[in-house]
Parts: structure tokens; C-alpha cells; sequence
């Protein structure tokens, strides 16, 4: 089973992206904020790192490049409400995906099932 960590401060749209990609069949694991992403990435294996971008203590182009060094099989996915945030998070970390808020539910599911269809493409 495919394993993402999501990193979101907003308790509601946490709440409302785990269920979705766990209704998706994806496991999920989700925390409020970077720095408690950073102990699980150490310890875990993750295939996808869905993060906001704006967050408290640590911003998710941090946490993404803090990742790329722990576990640089980890994909990268950003999810923001701010377009010169996304236009930051596409030239800092060119190779993780930006989806922008707000987005429909099929449309995060269908972003994640890309990047791992890509992945497998790659492999064949």
C-alpha cells in the first residue's frame, strides 16, 4: 500500500484530505506542522510527502528539501492557497507538484495517482 505523509496546520482540511485519499486506498499518515514531519520521515518509510506550503515553525519547501536529504525517494507534493507561493515551491523544488486551493477531492486523488503512475512508467 502506497504510504503518504501529509503535512497541513488547517485541522479541517487535514481532516478532509486524510479521509479522502484513505477512501482512495492510499495509508495515511497526518501531522500539523513540519517539524513533527521531520521525526517520522527519519524513522518511517513514505512514498509520497503531501505538505502545505505556508505553515508554522517550518514552511513546506523546507520540510520538502529536508526530505529530498533524509528519504530522497519520497515524492513531493504541495498543496497552497497562494500563487506566489506556488511560483517559490515550482522554482525551489522543481520536481514536486503544486496543486492549487482550492481543488475538488478527485482532483488531489488524481494528482497522486499521476505521480505514481509516472514513477511506474519510469520503472518499466
Amino acid at each position: 500500500m502506497i504510504r503518504i505523509l501529509l503535512a497541513e496546520d488547517d485541522q479541517a482540511m487535514r481532516t478532509y484530505l486524510s479521509r479522502a485519499l484513505q477512501n482512495a486506498g492510499y495509508e495515511v499518515t497526518a501531522v500539523d506542522r513540519g517539524t513533527e514531519a521531520i521525526p517520522l520521515l527519519e524513522n518511517e518509510s513514505f512514498d509520497l510527502l503531501l505538505s502545505d506550503i505556508v505553515m508554522p515553525e517550518m514552511d513546506g519547501i523546507e520540510l520538502a528539501q529536508r526530505c529530498n536529504e533524509i528519504a530522497p525517494h519520497t515524492k513531493v507534493m504541495f498543496i497552497t492557497g497562494f500563487a506566489a507561493v506556488s511560483l517559490r515551491a515550482s522554482r525551489e523544488a522543481p520536481q514536486a507538484r503544486v496543486l492549487s486551493k482550492p481543488f475538488h477531492l478527485r482532483d488531489l486523488v488524481l494528482e497522486v495517482q499521476r505521480v505514481f503512475s509516472v514513477s511506474e512508467q519510469a520503472r518499466i
